[in-house]
């Protein structure tokens, strides 16, 4: 637990040195008390701090502490109620500890933030922005069994409705109706019903166009015919991880009483074996009307994305689109675990992504989208076709959901390599889900306010 703006007797206190020795962690004695130095190097920015703070809540933890002052007269000299709140945002990050089913004793940690004073709105915010990264944590380490697409659906209404989210959930027969036929090829597959989540933030002006955010929420990823290898099995349960994003992100601005509209489509779904699971070589109709070749049952994904976009454009009236998944394993393959794959059609929404995630602290790689690559989702029966004939995996799937934003702004995010670590890459990620998206989005929508 993170206490915020108040100083109490501890016994330890943390001091960042602003002109320290690069991050590295020293031990001060002949004082006092016993005091960690956090060395910040020259110039730190944001990421810095958080690292730095979540480093030495980690160091103190190990070192059998209990309690322990940080000292944010540093921080806050030097990036004004930001630094403060990076600081914040990394202890508390640093605490998390995924859910157990199993009997253990979780030791107690209090860490109060000192030197921060008149800056409680900035620090309050980011306290939001933090529990709903921790969410979205909760929910993509929860196992497949015990988070089936009703059960996702149940937990995020509760958890947004007090909020002043509307939230509206579409049953099989709904969604059928309104034609989702590629979401449907997905669903039908299994005996937990499909749910179609939507979450309303109308914090901005009156009938202006949402910011619609769609995530991948594919609760269980067997591949369906296509089987996955045994150890392809084991991250099944993440592949919700972009929903939970989505669902995190409009969390915050709720709380936060951001001035924008924003709307999260959230396709949950189940991808497994049964009598009726779609095959390859299928060709199914989508919401839209386009046409689609299924050629791969493990690049499912994209299918559920592509009516999710057409719903949130068709009946939400969005006026941008990002869509946020674990989607690929070519991202892992090119950019590994610290980086996530991004392609988009907008440059104005492009660089204004690239500002909200430099402020979140999260690393995006923009791919290409050359007229080749499309090419390569050409099918000779179809509109399209569910998978490259030529390789270029991360970016052709992007390239997929992409052709369903029709002329709207829209940006693409893989995050298969950074929701989900075995060995954490930064001090405040800890093993299992790291809530990749959730800051970023939500900074990106506080960016394109639209507030009268």
């Amino acid at each position: 637990m993170v206490k915020l703006w108040q100083e109490e007797s501890a016994a330890w206190r943390v001091e960042l040195e602003l002109d320290g020795p690069g991050g590295a962690l020293a031990l001060r004695t002949g004082v006092q008390g016993r005091v960690l130095i956090v060395g910040l190097g020259k110039d730190p920015g944001l990421e810095t701090l958080r690292r730095a703070a979540a480093k030495a809540v980690k160091a103190l933890r190990e070192l059998g502490a209990d309690s322990a002052v940080l000292d944010a007269a540093p921080a806050v000299k030097a990036l004004g109620p930001q630094g403060a709140a990076a600081l914040a945002q990394g202890a508390q990050l640093a605490c998390y500890r995924q859910p157990a089913w199993k009997e253990r004793e979780d030791t107690p940690f209090t860490l109060y933030l000192a030197g921060a004073e008149g800056l409680e709105d900035a620090l309050a915010q980011a306290d939001a922005v933090t529990r709903a990264v921790c969410f979205a944590r909760d929910l993509v380490n929860c196992p497949a069994n015990l988070l089936t697409p009703q059960d996702m659906a149940q937990r995020m209404a509760q958890a947004a409705g007090p909020l002043g989210v509307e939230v509206e959930i579409l049953d099989g027969d709904r969604t059928r109706a309104l034609g989702m036929g590629a979401y449907h090829a997905v669903a039908d597959s299994a005996v937990h019903p499909p749910q179609l989540i939507v979450l309303r933030w109308r914090g901005g002006r009156e009938g202006a166009p949402p910011i619609a955010l769609v995530g991948k929420g594919v609760c269980c990823d067997t591949g369906g015919y296509c089987l996955k290898t045994a150890a392809g099995l084991k991250g099944t349960r993440g592949d919700m991880a972009g929903g939970a994003a989505v669902c995190g992100a409009v969390l915050a601005l709720a709380e936060n009483k951001a001035p924008v509209n924003a709307v999260a489509v959230i396709p949950a779904v189940e991808n497994r074996l049964s009598a009726d699971s779609f095959l390859p070589g299928d060709v199914i109709r989508s919401m839209s009307g386009k046409t689609i070749q299924v050629n791969n049952t493990d690049a499912e994904g994209r299918l559920i994305l592509a009516d999710a976009i057409t719903y949130a454009i068709q009946q939400e009236g969005a006026g941008r689109v990002v869509d946020i998944a674990t989607l690929t394993g070519a991202c892992v393959a090119a950019l590994g675990f610290t980086t996530a794959g991004l392609l988009t059609n907008d440059e104005g929404l492009f660089h204004t992504f690239l500002s909200a995630a430099e402020r979140a602290g999260e690393q995006y790689w923009r791919f290409p989208g050359f007229p080749e690559y499309r090419k390569m989702i050409e099918s000779p029966v179809a509109d399209l076709c569910n998978q490259s004939s030529d390789g270029c995996g991360a970016i052709t799937a992007g390239l997929f959901v992409g052709a369903f934003a029709e002329s709207l702004p829209w940006i693409h995010l893989d995050i298969a390599g950074t929701a989900w670590v075995d060995r954490p890459r930064w001090e405040y990620q800890t093993a299992g889900a790291t809530g990749a998206g959730v800051t970023t989005l939500y900074e990106l929508c506080r960016e394109l306010s639209d507030a009268p």
